[in-house]
């Protein structure tokens, strides 16, 4: 069932230190309009440049998720991510003033508070929903993982992992209403990693801010004191490190029965949210993790991409058309009588575009070209070129709403044939180049069968 847009209705922060990189820091959630959806800001730079937290940013998925965006970067967004997909969140800025959020406590459970503090509110604008209506599976059979993404009518996750140890095993949680259930049933679940894993993370720079009060530790195997000892000068602990008897290192009490796999759902959501887009479909995940999910990510994304951008410029769907001129309108700056695309039939998103301009006996310019034997100006042929060129870029771009692609050069221009009223063009546009802010793409436009004008077309891209 559609629902609408959601957001925050106040700032609010949270602040601690990074899991991995042990800085201090404070994040800050506000609110975004409509159609925003999660932006990082890293206030602690000059100019603090946004980071749109999406697959497309992801930089390393070594132990969690990093974005990198015009040189800004920003580690282990993951619980963040998944603390606003699990309340269906939509639009929200986040503010950092450091490298990475807070790890709290291992888990996202502040941060979801944090966010109900600031009051979730309705928008008026309708969220989209990416529906999945094919098996989609990914394999890494080297790890043993395994992923099936199902059909299905809201989110589901069943997730399965397996440890040849006591105190994991093997363990299997599933959600079917995850706004019902993940405040209680997922958000309390703390990160955790293996004893034998703890040196090997801190001697490659990882887990500099972990500390028994943030992940849980499952003791793999036998620890004498001289380890214990070499452990609490690695972390500078001043307390006592001890072998707890229900295999966690301290004793930590296990939250829930199997805390391990629900972590696990936790940080898939999160990994999920990198789509943009909430998604319906049963996810089934056996031994997975944040590179394999990430992967996925891209797998979904590259087998959706049309239907995600569909999704967040087209209101309703058109047959014979991916965008029909209610989804141009939304991108095209231009308007009567200069709007010279009707729709789009297919894009592959920076690399392809075919558009239709359907020519008209009430095209304003044959009343001067020509009275008695109306043909559409060339020039106007190679304008429609540009302007479908400007939506392959618009839709290949950030901010795409904010952008304006300015016709910059024509060279090897060829009007072949008259185009006349009555007339469907074809406009066939190929991205050949796309440097900085340049672009140069190779343009025809046929009528029927018949290639009617070719041009290679040079646009620059500018803010609004």
């Amino acid at each position: 069932m559609p629902r609408n847009q959601r957001t925050i209705k106040s700032p609010v922060s949270v602040s601690g230190i990074g899991l991995h990189t042990g800085v201090k820091s404070t994040v800050t959630f506000k609110p975004a309009p409509e159609n925003n959806g999660y932006r990082f800001i890293r206030t602690d730079i000059e100019n603090c440049p946004e980071i749109i937290a999406d697959i497309n940013h992801v930089v390393d998925i070594s132990r969690g998720t990093t974005i990198a965006q015009n040189g800004a970067v920003i580690h282990t967004i993951e619980h963040v991510l998944s603390a606003l997909a699990g309340l269906e969140i939509d639009n929200v800025y986040i503010e950092l003033d450091n490298i990475e959020p807070p790890v709290c406590d291992g888990s996202a459970i502040d941060f979801v508070r944090a966010l109900k503090r600031a009051e979730i509110v309705e928008q008026e604008a309708i969220q989209p929903i990416l529906v999945i209506d094919k098996i989609i599976t990914y394999t890494d059979p080297k790890n043993n993982v395994d992923i099936h993404v199902l059909p299905a009518d809201s989110f589901q996750i069943t997730f399965l992992i397996d440890y040849p140890i006591s105190s994991i095993g093997t363990q299997y949680s599933a959600t079917y209403n995850l706004a019902e259930e993940f405040e209680s049933d997922y958000a309390y679940a703390r990160t955790f990693c293996l004893l034998s894993e703890v040196e090997g993370l801190k001697n490659r720079g990882l887990i500099k801010g972990g500390n028994a009060n943030n992940a849980v530790v499952f003791i793999d195997r036998d620890i004498s004191q001289d380890e214990i000892d070499r452990l609490k000068k690695m972390f500078n602990l001043s307390s006592e490190l001890v072998a707890g008897q229900k295999g966690t290192l301290n004793g930590v009490q296990l939250r829930y029965y199997n805390e391990a796999v629900r972590h696990k759902i936790l940080d898939l959501v999160g990994d999920f949210a990198l789509l943009g887009i909430p998604v319906h479909a049963h996810v089934i995940a056996a031994r997975s993790g944040h590179a394999h999910n990430v992967n996925l990510m891209k797998k979904i994304r590259q087998e959706y991409e049309k239907v995600i951008i569909r999704q967040k410029y087209q209101s309703k769907q058109t047959d014979g058309a991916l965008f029909d001129i209610s989804g141009i309108l939304k991108l095209l700056p231009h308007r009567y009588p200069f709007l010279l695309v009707d729709k789009i039939i297919d894009i592959i998103p920076g690399e392809t575009v075919t558009a239709i301009k359907n020519v008209s006996v009430n095209e304003p310019f044959f009343q001067g070209h020509f009275p008695e034997q109306k043909i559409m100006p060339g020039v106007l042929v190679i304008e429609s070129m540009a302007q479908a060129g400007g939506l392959l870029m618009l839709k290949t771009m950030e901010n795409a709403e904010n952008k304006l692609v300015v016709l910059s050069g024509v060279d090897d221009a060829r009007i072949r044939k008259p185009v006349i009223p009555g007339d469907q063009l074809r406009l066939e546009i190929k991205l050949t180049q796309f440097r900085l802010s340049t672009c140069k793409f190779r343009a025809a436009a046929y009528v029927g069968n018949d290639v009617v004008a070719e041009a290679t077309i040079m646009a620059t891209i500018t803010d609004k």
